[in-house]
């Protein structure tokens, strides 16, 4: 694994590469600039770029309006107030009009820290996931967010993408393809299968680690498309094995547990399943590690759980 880097940051760069390669690219800002990275586009092309101010409902109905002209919309806020607090506007002028508006909810999950449970968002992505015609992605990595912005403009229809500001291990490579839907086997075992999304998928290959020292041998694969979700790819490695596990940094009920819940009951493969997240709780404040620390979330202690699963 590599260095530690923010997907925010990425974020803020793929934005410029989009700005100097795709004219009909707008981004909006909701009193956000430096934190959600989109300062460096509002400067290099000033007449594509709007900060709308601490009004996320407003800045959603104008980016519908603007992409009902032909542009292609980038729409960033902190991931609790987007789409947290314009659920209205997102499920009607972006999901029913299916309207070419990507947005982007920077400092998400319990990462967020010290700002504690109002400003941690654990729903986002049950909250966009439900909504039809949404395509939900959570990079894993600083690459897989950028090219996963790249690939978000050209989605035809309203995207969702989960940024964070916590520094992740670089884990691909800048060649390494990104393809919307697809999932990415990190590592191959014979005995568990852990699905891990966003910050996650570096854990999980660290909690992978711990588990070959105890003997059990473990397959990781990365899912940062939420939605659309291959049932076909979740549940091809789960034949065979004792468990099957999910890593999210999200409330354990609407999002990737759920989702490989939903694709390997349609399979018809029903394995025992192991949903770690945060459970049916609301974050807390203290530093990013901290809270990973206290809700059971570290490496060590996902390593534990998965054992004692297992006797």
């Amino acid at each position: 694994m590599g260095d530690r880097v923010e997907t925010r940051n990425a974020y803020g760069e793929a934005l410029l590469t989009l700005g100097r390669e795709r004219p009909e690219v707008v981004v909006m800002d909701s009193d956000l600039q430096r934190s959600n990275k989109t300062y460096a586009f509002g400067q290099a092309h000033p007449e594509r770029f709007f900060d709308m101010g601490i009004a996320e409902a407003d800045m959603i109905s104008t980016a519908a309006g603007m992409a009902a002209t032909g542009m292609t919309v980038f729409a960033s806020s902190f991931a609790m107030f987007v789409p947290g607090r314009c659920y209205d506007q997102i499920r009607l002028q972006l999901s029913y009009g299916q309207a070419n508006v990507k947005i982007v909810g920077v400092s998400a999950g319990l990462t967020q820290g010290p700002d504690g449970a109002t400003h941690q968002s654990l729903d986002d992505v049950a909250l966009t996931r439900m909504l039809p015609g949404m395509t939900v992605i959570v990079p894993a990595d600083a690459t897989e967010a950028y090219q996963a912005v790249l690939a978000a403009a050209d989605v035809p229809g309203p995207v969702y993408l989960r940024m964070g500001r916590y520094p992740t291990p670089v884990l691909f490579g800048e060649d390494t393809a990104f393809q919307v839907g697809e999932t990415r086997e990190m590592r191959k075992g014979g005995d568990v299968v852990l699905y891990a999304t966003g910050i996650m998928t570096a854990m999980a290959l660290e909690t992978a680690d711990l588990l070959a020292r105890k003997g059990v041998e473990a397959t990781v694969l990365n899912v940062p498309t939420l939605k659309p979700l291959s049932a076909a790819e979740i549940a091809s490695p789960a034949r065979g094995k004792r468990l099957c596990v999910t890593m999210e940094e999200h409330w354990i009920v609407g999002g990737l547990g759920s989702a490989v819940a939903e694709s390997l009951s349609d399979a018809g493969i029903m394995p025992p399943l192991l949903r770690i997240g945060v459970d049916d709780r609301f974050g807390l404040s203290g530093s990013a590690d901290e809270l990973l620390e206290h809700y059971e979330l570290t490496p060590k202690q996902m390593a534990s759980r998965i054992l004692a699963r297992l006797k």
